[in-house]
């Protein structure tokens, strides 16, 4: 999960990612880490935080450490991180706790899982309309950018990453459904059926693009720009509909997860059930997830696993993932 976005559209038309946005610091940090941890990830979104320049060398050894300049530092992860405070203490990290704005310690992880999850989606929607924006403007055509490759590349990049999308917003959905909506029902009867029947009314819109993106993918004779504005198009309908959605479950239906007035354990239980109902996301497609939220929101992420899920339910997790920068 390095500062780079492998799935990018080209630069100079493309949304910044939240985790990549332009340093503001001309200081190099390396950091040398194993690249399959969840304490790799907070160190990484910490310094990110930072608008650090960050250079990442995946290492073997367990113990991570950060160079700057001639000064080399090596600890745990709590080391690591009290030192990346004291050596750039603006803007803080405030990590010991959760902080978003409208939460507080005593509202259900899960909840906060949710509100996160559909921040990283919408990042993502705008980014895929933004980028078939940009490709029906060029007809198809090779991006400018060389980094992005030949137009058959940058195509194969495009169907992945709508690929990983389609795979987070399907778990996600299949999520509330087996897991949040019995906590309604448990609180108001009735609520659970009438949240199932208004529930996945996105999905044929994304099998849609899914199938759609896969037809004009084959075509020999090169995509153009007509087929790519009607697939903008699509994107655009499929934002405006989760944006609606989402801000209607957050408005209506998970402040009834908090009234349930749930018991730590019974909160934890729930969380470690949602991320098992999510294995793919929170393995194979887990740094897609996090590459829409901003550093600190990654790391209040990841805080979220590390404080409330199973340490081997998320070693699962963490062993199915390969990140090189």
């Amino acid at each position: 999960m390095g500062n780079c976005l492998p799935n990018s559209p080209p630069k100079s038309t493309a949304e910044i990612s939240p985790t990549t946005a332009k340093p503001t610091s001309t200081v190099t940090v390396k950091l040398t880490a194993p690249p399959n941890s969840l304490s790799t990830s907070y160190l990484r979104f910490a310094l990110l935080h930072k608008n650090l320049n960050l250079r990442f060398v995946p290492s073997e050894n367990e113990k991570p450490t950060i160079q700057i300049g001639t000064e080399t530092v090596s600890g745990s992860q709590e080391v690591l991180l009290r030192y990346i405070e004291d050596k750039f203490p603006e803007p803080r990290l405030m990590i010991w706790k959760f902080n978003l704005e409208g939460f507080d310690e005593a509202t259900p992880p899960i909840v906060k899982a949710i509100w996160l999850q559909h921040r990283s989606m919408l990042w993502h929607i705008e980014r895929m309309l933004r980028w078939t924006e940009d490709l029906a403007a060029r007809g198809g055509r090779r991006a400018v950018d060389p980094k992005v490759g030949t137009r058959g590349m940058e195509i194969r990049k495009f169907v992945k990453s709508y690929g990983e999308l389609h795979e987070v917003m399907v778990e996600h959905a299949q999520m509330e459904e087996r897991i949040l909506f019995p906590v309604l029902e448990s609180v108001d009867r009735g609520m659970c059926k009438s949240a199932n029947e208004e529930h996945g009314r996105e999905l044929p819109m994304m099998n849609g693009i899914k199938e759609y993106i896969k037809s004009i993918s084959v075509m020999d004779s090169g995509i153009c720009s007509e087929e790519l504005f009607s697939l903008a198009s699509r994107f655009k309908s499929l934002q405006v509909m989760c944006k609606a959605h989402f801000e209607e479950e957050e408005k209506e239906l998970l402040p009834m997860v908090e009234a349930a007035e749930m018991g730590k354990e019974k909160q934890k239980k729930l969380m470690n059930q949602s991320l098992e109902l999510m294995r793919g996301t929170h393995s194979n497609v887990c740094d897609f997830l996090l590459q829409g939220l901003t550093p600190q929101e990654a790391m209040q992420y990841l805080d979220l696993l590390m404080n409330f899920a199973d340490p081997n339910l998320i070693s699962s997790f963490i062993c199915q993932q390969d990140i090189v920068d």
